[in-house]
């Protein structure tokens, strides 16, 4: 079993993409690296922050590193907050401002028009330079008011026509079988099996 180093000190993510690897790794996190620097994210798009991430871990821990650079793209907003989701309402990254900020950048459109995606950008980086990059989306519509405490970030708001549910309101189990990030880790793990990892 390889061992695998998630560039993120984010639980929920750490805890979604763990459950997603489960029994195909031994899997860390930059928790377990207390000493590891902030990796500025100074990319445009996520696949370029992942980028980044994942080359200073792999080089950092010597083992092979899975970043993840997700977020929300609100069509409405032209594609915002994208990168910036998760400082979207200010530097310190807090979900209920983020979320506040979104309602409030919606006011007045109607539903058909709240349309969004979150987008998953995944990059593994071996110490040995080889890399794999892949992307993920999980469509749906952004509500009027926040629904369901289950996940984090957006997933109060990320309402799914076809569960008539917000990803919040779904269990755990199911919400990794549908999500952004599980779409993402599906084609990274089939593009491991290719190269017989």
């Amino acid at each position: 079993m390889k061992n695998i180093v998630l560039a993120t000190k984010n639980e929920g993510k750490r805890k979604e993409l763990e459950a997603l690897l489960a029994g195909a790794a031994t899997v860390y996190s930059l928790r377990d690296y207390p000493d590891c620097p902030e990796i500025e994210e100074t990319g445009e798009t996520f696949v370029a922050n992942a980028r980044i991430k994942a080359d200073f871990v792999a080089a950092y821990t010597g083992l092979p590193a899975l970043a993840d650079d997700s977020g929300l793209a609100v069509d409405a907003l032209d594609g915002s907050p994208g990168v910036y989701s998760a400082r979207f309402a200010g530097e310190e990254k807090n979900d209920e401002k983020n979320n506040e900020k979104l309602l409030r950048s919606l006011e007045g459109v109607p539903r058909e028009k709240r349309t969004a995606r979150f987008i998953c950008a995944l990059v593994y980086k071996n110490p040995n330079g080889e890399a794999i990059e892949v992307e993920g989306t999980c469509d749906g519509e952004i509500t009027s008011a926040p629904k369901g405490t289950n996940g984090f970030g957006y997933d109060p708001l990320m309402y799914l026509p076809h569960m008539q549910k917000t990803l919040a309101e779904l269990p755990s189990k199911e919400k990794n079988s549908i999500s952004h990030r599980s779409k993402a880790l599906q084609k990274m793990k089939a593009e491991w099996g290719e190269l017989g990892m």
